[in-house]
């Protein structure tokens, strides 16, 4: 349990930095650029501590997929971005792969 917690922790920061990364504008503001490397420090260190209790591909695979996935309605809410169908169904079949990991795999740390 206290490895599925710190994923998440590692994926909520990798989010928010990745959002203020758009925000940097090329790490010309201070404060997006500060969250920005505050949250990458944070999701790392984490995305660390998981991978004590949990195979790295495992772990990696959800840490990226729900960070896409994320990200991709940040974008789409935040930043007025567009998905298209093609677009919607790829980041389903990551979800999809995130949820069989979980759900299914004996790999996964539950």
């Amino acid at each position: 349990m206290k490895a599925w917690l710190t994923l998440g922790l590692a994926i909520l920061a990798e989010v928010i930095a990745t959002s203020a990364l758009k925000a940097s504008n090329g790490f010309s503001q201070l404060l997006p650029s500060v969250v920005v490397i505050a949250g990458y420090g944070v999701a790392f260190f984490c995305l660390s501590l998981t991978l004590r209790q949990m195979p790295l591909g495992i772990a990696y695979a959800v840490w990226s997929g729900a960070g896409t996935a994320l990200i991709t309605l940040i974008g789409i809410a935040v930043y007025q971005q567009k998905l298209d169908l093609p677009g919607v169904l790829g980041i389903a079949l990551i979800v999809a792969g995130v949820l069989v990991l979980n759900l299914f795999s004996k790999s996964s740390a539950h």
